[in-house]
């Protein structure tokens, strides 16, 4: 798979997410319309899907139906929105831009920012329950799928991590060990949980869904990376938010702890490393090979 097959890879696979998001949210004049918009303006403000569409790889790359795992794949889009929404509040980043559009709290108000990203995150487990009681799915398989991705999402997980990134701003003494348990959580997690579950829904054995693990958490810890270089080195009109946020807020990043060229250096070894865990897989794996060097590889 080239660069142009990918680039309509990514696009497909994001219009499929898109549609099963748009049809199965309350509309914008449902009421609360205040809420429905907010959550709205967010959920489709432009961002990649990569996480739904890494689940559907997953899927495929394991001999699956990408088409039995959306609507779970499109959940994921929901969990991960919820949490820029909050993350970009005052009390949390105090961002103003996210997507190259106004923040959700700057542009309806603190107190729709915060209902809208809970609206969102319970949406994402309805959504799962709903979409699960008339799958094809076994039972069994969905409940480890809501296990798998609330526990993803919480206290020992993405919203732990973000707790310890909060804690660690303007700390000098910051390991490398505690920045990397920091990433893992805060950005990793969901990745790997978004990999593993394209596993278990296109029926990966202990032995695809093991390397399926081991990739999705090698990816993740690169996405962050990529995200901390973006910040240093990126546009500001490409990434749809101002660059050097993390310097100016004393984030502890990988720039800032290794320098620059080792933090590249260091993303693209765990490309690398992800690519060998799932060396064996088939052709149908191309997809989810072709998006990890994606990872290290995009503008914003």
């Amino acid at each position: 798979m080239d660069r142009a097959a990918l680039k309509t890879y990514l696009s497909d696979r994001k219009s499929e997410v898109d549609r099963v998001l748009q049809s199965y949210l309350p509309g914008p004049t449902c009421d609360p319309p205040l809420l429905h918009e907010a959550l709205r303006y967010s959920l489709f403000a432009g961002g990649k899907r990569i996480r739904p569409i890494l689940c559907l790889a997953s899927c495929e790359a394991v001999g699956g139906r990408t088409e039995v795992a959306l609507p779970f794949a499109a959940s994921i889009e929901l969990i991960h929105t919820y949490s820029l929404v909050h993350d970009d509040l005052p009390a949390m980043d105090d961002d103003t831009y996210r997507r190259g559009k106004l923040t959700n709290h700057k542009m309806f108000g603190e107190s729709t920012a915060i209902l809208a990203g809970d609206a969102l995150l319970t949406a994402a487990f309805t959504m799962l329950a709903e979409k699960g009681l008339s799958s094809t799915v076994s039972p069994k398989k969905i409940l480890r799928v809501i296990l798998e991705l609330g526990s993803a999402s919480g206290s020992t997980g993405m919203v732990g991590g973000q707790l310890n990134d909060i804690e660690a701003q303007g700390k000098d003494d910051l390991s490398l060990e505690k920045l990397k348990r920091i990433h893992s959580h805060k950005t990793g997690v969901l990745i790997r949980a978004s990999v593993r579950v394209g596993g278990i829904l296109g029926g990966a054995g202990p032995k695809k869904l093991s390397s399926l693990t081991s990739f999705g958490e090698k990816i993740g810890l690169a996405f962050q990376i990529a995200d901390d270089v973006l910040d240093v080195e990126g546009e500001a009109q490409t990434l749809g938010k101002p660059v050097g946020q993390d310097e100016s807020k004393g984030r502890c990043t990988y720039p800032a702890l290794m320098g620059l060229s080792r933090a590249k250096k260091e993303a693209t070894v765990l490309v690398e490393e992800a690519l060998s865990e799932i060396e064996f897989l088939g052709p149908e794996a191309d997809p989810i090979r072709q998006i990890a060097s994606f990872i290290i590889d995009r503008e914003k």
